[in-house]
């Protein structure tokens, strides 16, 4: 009996940690692609937007859901470009927290399913040409990662 309790546990450890989650699709057009993949190796979330084209105007369409592993009294962002493995750009944010502006999903607490659908300005001009990856990483106030995603990019827009 000890024996088939030691296998399962073998079983389930071998399968939690051989999965990995799935590459979603952002959005696909001709000359603009944006794929995603959680980096969090115990949860996975949802992002979706109308069309790509919508991302160099002022605001665009966005519909995002996870459930909340981990309160958020602050978060912080911190992302990275990377092109040909080497980062060649940083960027990091508060979002929440003292004396920075309310998002709605800030005080959310942990078990919370997070949902918005909505409009969401970027206050971006155009996407760098080329094919690279943008990782973001969401942490709380206590540095735990409430969410983190590798986003393949790949854009041949002539602007």
């Amino acid at each position: 009996m000890k024996t088939s309790y030691v296998l399962l546990i073998l079983v389930l450890l071998y399968i939690n940690a051989s999965t990995e989650w799935p590459t979603h699709t952002v959005c696909k057009e001709d000359n603009l692609e944006i794929y995603y993949k959680s980096c969090d190796p115990q949860q996975d979330f949802a992002l979706s937007i109308d069309r790509c084209s919508d991302i160099t105007t002022h605001t665009l369409n966005i519909r995002a859901a996870m459930v909340l592993r981990h309160s958020i009294k602050e978060l912080h962002i911190k992302m990275d470009m990377i092109i040909n493995g080497k980062t060649v750009l940083t960027y990091s944010e508060t979002l929440c927290g003292p004396g920075h502006i309310k998002m709605i999903f800030c005080g959310m607490k942990k078990g919370e399913h997070f949902y918005y659908e909505g409009p969401v300005t970027l206050g971006i001009k155009e996407i760098p040409q080329g094919d690279y990856t943008l990782s973001a990483k969401l942490t709380n106030e206590d540095h735990v990662t409430v969410a983190c995603a590798e986003f393949t990019v790949k854009n041949y827009l002539d602007y």
